[in-house]
């Protein structure tokens, strides 16, 4: 199963579909955020995409992703193409390292992991990391650039809900909602206009600012939201100690 949320659908019937676009109420990136790239399966999905999570380049050769995305090998394959072919799209292997303080409490779950590229990525200039606890001071109406390559549209029918995807990369726009400790929760509320993320964008970013005042700051990497992908987007702050402990490892925080 594709990953983003940490909630289960229980009691429903869960259907992926290769079709339409990627991010929810959003529009194609192309190379708006070449920063943005996948994490790719073992293995294409049932429905011939590949792509697993999302994530992002904060370093020539270091690839900022969800922990939850782990899929239990030590070697995994991204790419940075805004829409992927296996047969043509440029791919780069390295090695998953996981925050060791994973765990699944919602209070702060230390949900991060970094893909050491086996070489430099060129031509990509790396996404800049937020300073401690600069986001705690955030206006209620701040908003935020969610990035990604996950399921675009959820439609409901007989046979229960189908999450469609087709392995091309996404943006959109979130307003806050919600400031805690550990995270942002943004308002994905299509009558709002708003969009969010969905299932395959976990570990993905959300800049700050949107349009004329988009920074290439990650303000949070996308974990969790309501099942439905329609109304919350929950994203990990990169602001907070637990998350520059464990950046820090890896690259020079600013």
């Amino acid at each position: 199963m594709k990953k983003l949320l940490l909630l289960a659908l229980l009691g429903a019937t869960l259907v992926f579909a290769a079709t339409g676009a990627a991010i929810t109420n959003g529009v194609p990136d192309g190379n708006a955020h070449p920063e943005v790239g996948a994490l790719l399966a073992q293995h294409a999905f049932s429905d011939g995409t590949w792509e697993e999570c999302t994530g992002t380049l904060i370093s020539a050769h270091v690839f900022l992703t969800a922990e939850h995305c782990d899929e239990g090998v030590s070697r995994v394959e991204v790419t940075f193409a805004s829409s992927f072919d296996r047969a043509t799209s440029t791919t780069y292997w390295g090695n998953w390292i996981g925050d060791p303080s994973y765990n699944h409490t919602s209070s702060d779950p230390n949900d991060l992991a970094v893909v050491m590229l086996d070489t430099d990525v060129p031509g990509i200039t790396p996404a800049g990391l937020p300073t401690a606890r600069s986001l705690s001071n955030l206006a209620g109406d701040q908003q935020f650039t969610p990035v990604g390559y996950g399921a675009q549209s959820v439609t409901s029918g007989a046979g229960g809900k189908t999450f469609h995807y087709a392995d091309v990369r996404y943006r959109t726009v979130g307003t806050l909602n919600t400031l805690t400790k550990a995270w942002l929760k943004l308002s994905m509320n299509p009558s709002h206009g708003d969009g969010g993320t969905c299932y395959g964008d976990s570990g993905g970013p959300n800049f700050l600012g949107a349009g004329a005042s988009e920074t290439n700051i990650i303000a949070g990497t996308t974990i969790t939201g309501d099942t439905p992908c329609r109304s919350t987007n929950v994203d990990y702050r990169l602001d907070t100690p637990a998350a520059r402990a464990f950046l820090g490892q890896f690259v020079t925080l600013p």
